[in-house]
């Protein structure tokens, strides 16, 4: 059989399979079948290797290639075109057919001639017949529709997400297959998308739309933006307009527009990998659980006719930085759809994925700007242990209890046990050092970040695995006194995550809630104000998406509605780093765990049916490596003899080099070499490296071929945890960070360049800079005009914040830092920052110490002094000045004021030509 013949059966298999009758020209019956593939069929230049007859009508064309000339396969357009174009041998006349097809057994690329600038694609398989009788019937393309987008409708957008959903509609009119929306965490990502979902749909007529996330409760976080979305021109919900499927079986609802898949549920159904439903909470790319029997599967999808790859005309992939790498871009690539990306945090991969099509660009530091998102600052916690590790001495009781059952025994250490840093919450629980660092935070919180709340602000703490998250829960729970309520976890084995979630979102309880990932990326809680880490993360895409869940901006109603004691709007949340891992961002060391919710066995079980990818490689290295610390001489040599003499170590050793750039580029110029080639390491294609590395891991992971020597790993994981009951820990520093004093200083030239630059525009800046000041009136409405143009972006410095940024320069000359913030007070910012104060203390306060010197020198120079009801009188008024800067004769009618009498008591008290006098002097002492 020739190459040719070759390809053909496998082209014949294809189309079969896709719902196609393959036929030879002698055999044709145009009514046997919807769509009919007719081999050799005779054009007026000859005859074509596929005329393909959709209900009688021919549309198509295939021209066949043995597999050789795939990599000329574009060449062979012009041939398919002119088959396409030559007519038949028939007095019927026929159309010039609109689908060229170029085909061999491994790859197949086609091409509407009726797009507006025809260009071929690469087709993961055929089309179904109905799917190509309904696409001819079409008066337009989708690519012609696209050029015929409507303006954009912006009422309701942010100018960011204009920019996107104008630059994605740019991209898609060129027919860029791949588009992707770089936008903050907070700016609106997922509402974008469904607005262009909602102008997909209606404007270029598309079929239907999959939105892809990667967890369970992404996907119902999107699904529940979809049900709340009015579109500008409609008043009715998306979700009355349109149908809008969750995929929760394997089951594609044909008469959904919208489909909600994670990608790990699509890859089930296109793979036949079986799926259980924790895969789909498993956290960037982690692996699914692989059954036994499953083992010998390569987990490549196949063709599946019920989910055919024209199923979605549009793909839009939320978080697209971590789910389209490795095992999940096979989903990718089997649909024939627009790409479109979503991210917060994009990095090189995401980039080259994209094809560099960046259509929006939206970063953090101008969400920040914008007032979309808020600020941050970094507090400081180091403990003796955390730093420096510890040594438990023989002879000493300690507890070593179980990681599954979390059963504890009492033991005595037969030798001195010695951990450092990165055995904590892991093969050692030190409690004093959880004790510590959460006793800390508490002290700082109440005192030093939000000194004026009265409930503890909205909290989240990373913790490192779910056991770790359990030791900070119940240590939390009893430093705070506080009930189960007050701190709980919110993981994806809590019982009830997602309402655990709503609650911490939307009601009192929890204050603080401890997550391992479920809350690190993606998930949205706006009343968030702190976040500790206790656990460290190298990876700076990561890291980002984890401080992301704090950046989100709440109005004062919103955040009242949790944290009643709140003087305002969110303006800011702190980063309490216990673990240095802002610290650790800077270094060069490649991050081992990759996967830190994939269990041992999991690892085991992916890379026996062929994962060679480098998470995997690096994660099980690290498990591998701290397993070792543990094993005993017996299990170390039983590990020797199921290997043929291989510790483990060695093993590790070589999963490592098999993922080490120089390895790998040394490996692929050796091939070379013997080969009698020239290759350095600046003309090694991605390809190329990316297959030495899977041929290399390939040889290293062979020693696990054995189940022997897997089950026995897998066993010794489950070891016990050491308790140091014995080791009390002590915090060595606590602070902000040098950058948050940095930031500071930069807040205060800011503030202080506005105050010179508008001192001419700004009335209650005229007050202080034009002389003589005391015979001007300041009124409430002038401050608040300075405060609203100071706290609005590109500033955003409230008083709050200047107040603090102050605290930290000054020091010593600033006073009342633990007190709530009045409006006021920006009285006595201004008035320290003009140089007229050599002290910063609350206005109130000011306001006390000039009514005490001026009652003084009146009654020091008067014959009479005030009396005690003109006292009681005057200390209400001053009260009056202290909150709204000056006192009118309006205000007698006011709170206090009007209470005791009003105006008419006062001028009673005072008599009446006397007490008008004596309210401007007040308003000129008091203020100015």
């Amino acid at each position: 059989m020739s190459p040719e013949d070759k390809a053909r059966v496998i082209i014949d298999q294809k189309l079969e399979s896709s719902g196609w009758l393959v036929v030879d020209k002698k055999d044709f019956n145009p009514s046997a079948a919807l769509g009919i593939a007719v081999r050799e069929f005779q054009t007026q230049t000859g005859p074509a290797d596929y005329i393909l007859f959709v209900n009688r009508t021919p549309v198509g064309v295939i021209e066949a290639k043995r597999d050789e000339e795939g990599e000329n396969i574009t060449t062979h357009e012009r041939q398919t075109k002119r088959y396409a174009t030559s007519g038949f041998k028939s007095k019927k006349p026929y159309d010039d057919l609109p689908f060229l097809f170029q085909a061999t057994s491994k790859i197949t690329r086609f091409t509407d001639r009726r797009d507006p600038e025809p260009r071929s694609r690469e087709l993961f398989w055929f089309y179904k017949p109905e799917f190509l009788n309904e696409l001819f019937k079409k008066e337009k393309t989708l690519r012609q529709r696209l050029l015929e987008m409507p303006s954009l409708n912006i009422d309701n957008l942010r100018e960011c997400q204009i920019d996107a959903i104008t630059g994605l509609e740019k991209s898609l009119a060129v027919q860029q297959p791949r588009s992707l929306i770089h936008m903050a965490t907070g700016a609106g990502k997922t509402f974008t998308a469904i607005s262009s979902v909602y102008r997909l749909l209606k404007f270029a007529k598309a079929k239907r739309i999959l939105f892809l996330v990667d967890t369970r409760n992404l996907g119902k976080q999107a699904h529940q933006e979809f049900m709340a979305f009015t579109p500008p021109d409609d008043k009715r919900k998306f979700t009355e307009l349109y149908n809008v499927q969750r995929l929760m079986s394997s089951t594609l609802d044909t008469k959904a527009d919208v489909c909600i898949s994670t990608i790990q549920r699509m890859y089930s159904i296109l793979s036949g990998e079986k799926l259980d439903e924790q895969d789909e909470d498993i956290n960037l790319n982690e692996l699914n659980t692989i059954e036994e029997n499953a083992r010998l599967s390569k987990k490549h999808i196949q063709y599946n006719p019920n989910v055919p790859l024209e199923s979605f005309d549009f793909i839009i992939i939320d978080e697209c930085h971590r789910s389209i790498y490795n095992l999940w871009k096979q989903v990718l690539d089997y649909f024939d759809a627009f790409l479109i990306g979503l991210s917060a945090t994009p990095d090189k991969r995401t980039y080259g994925f994209f094809n560099e099509n960046i259509v929006a660009q939206y970063s953090y530091e101008q969400s920040v700007i914008d007032g979309v998102n808020v600020g941050y600052d970094i507090y400081e916690i180091e403990t003796k242990i955390t730093k420096k590790g510890q040594t438990i001495r023989a002879k000493q009781f300690i507890d070593r209890r179980s990681r599954q059952t979390r059963a504890k025994r009492l033991v005595e250490a037969d030798q001195d046990i010695v951990y450092t840093h990165k055995d904590l919450d892991k093969d050692v629980v030190n409690p004093s050092q959880i004790r510590n660092i959460i006793r800390e935070m508490k002290r700082a919180v109440c005192q030093e970040i939000f000194p004026d709340r009265q409930e503890v602000p909205k909290t989240l703490i990373f913790a490192k695995s779910d056991s770790h998250a359990d030791d900070i829960i119940n240590i939390v729970r009893e430093e705070y006194g506080k009930g189960n309520e007050f701190c709980e976890k919110v993981t994806y084995s809590a019982k009830d995550p997602d309402g655990v979630l709503s609650d911490f979102r939307n009601e009192y309880n929890p204050r603080i809630a401890v997550t391992v990932d479920m809350i690190a990326t993606g998930t949205d809680v706006k009343p968030l104000e702190v976040l500790l880490f206790m656990r460290d993360v190298r990876s700076k895409g990561y890291y980002e998406q984890m401080k992301g869940r704090g950046v989100r901006s709440l109005d004062e109603d919103g955040l009242k509605k949790v944290s009643q004691s709140a003087s305002g709007a969110k303006t800011r949340f702190v980063i309490i780093d216990a673990v240095g891992v802002e610290k650790s961002q800077k270094t060069e060391s490649r991050q081992l765990e990759r996967k830190p919710t994939t269990t041992l066995k999991q690892l085991m079980d992916g890379i026996i049916i062929g994962d060679v990818d480098e998470d995997t490689a690096l994660s099980l290295a690290n498990r591998l490596i701290r397993l070792n610390k543990n094993l005993d001489a017996e299990t170390q040599s039983k590990i020797s003899q199921i290997t043929d003499g291989k510790s483990l170590k060695q093993i590790t050793e070589s999963i490592l080099n098999a993922v080490d750039p120089d390895t790998i580029n040394q490996a692929i110029i050796t091939d070379a070499t013997s080969q009698g080639l020239v290759v350095d390491e600046d003309s090694i294609a991605e390809q190329q490296y990316l297959d030495k590395m899977s041929e290399l891991l390939e040889q290293a992971y062979r020693v696990f071929d054995d189940p022997e020597l897997r089950n026995l790993l897998i066993e010794k994981k489950d070891a016990e945890q050491i308790i140091d009951t014995v080791n009390i820990d002590q915090v060595i520093h606590r602070g902000f960070s040098a950058n948050v004093e940095q930031k500071a200083q930069e807040d205060i030239e800011k503030f202080e360049a506005y105050l010179k630059e508008h001192r001419e525009e700004i009335e209650a800046l005229s007050f202080f800079y034009d002389q003589p000041y005391q015979r001007r009136e300041l009124t409430l409405s002038m401050i608040q005009e300075l405060h609203d143009k100071l706290s609005r972006p590109p500033l955003l410095l409230t008083t709050e914040r200047l107040w603090s940024a102050y605290e930290r320069v000054k020091g010593s000359q600033v006073k009342g830092v633990n007190t709530q913030r009045k409006l006021t007070d920006l009285l006595s910012l201004v008035r320290f920052a003009t140089g007229l104060d050599q002290e910063l203390s609350p206005f109130n306060e000011d306001v006390d110490k000039r009514f005490k010197k001026w009652v003084f020198r009146h009654n020091a120079q008067n014959a009479t002094a005030f009396t005690e009801e003109q006292m009681t009188w005057l200390r209400l008024m001053k009260d009056h000045i202290a909150n709204s800067c000056q006192l009118t004769p309006n205000d007698f009618k006011l709170g206090s004021l009007a209470s005791h009498g009003g105006a008419f008591k006062a001028a009673e008290v005072f008599g009446r030509e006397k007490l008008m006098p004596l309210m401007k002097e007040l308003n000129e002492e008091l203020v100015a």
